[in-house]
């Protein structure tokens, strides 16, 4: 399964720096705020935005 958030999601469920880590994005970048990122059932699970 994958799960989509976007920066704004991210920044809102507070781990958008784990967001940034995991895709190797810099802080410093612009981002739009609907930009997308996809995530793995696994990653979702350590980032607790889901439940097994």
């Amino acid at each position: 399964m994958k799960i989509m958030i976007s920066a704004s999601e991210a920044m809102e469920k507070g781990v958008w720096n784990d967001i940034l880590r995991l895709f190797g994005r810099d802080k410093d970048e612009d981002f739009w705020p609907k930009e997308e990122f996809i995530l793995t059932e696994e990653q979702a699970l350590t980032l607790k935005l889901i439940k097994k």
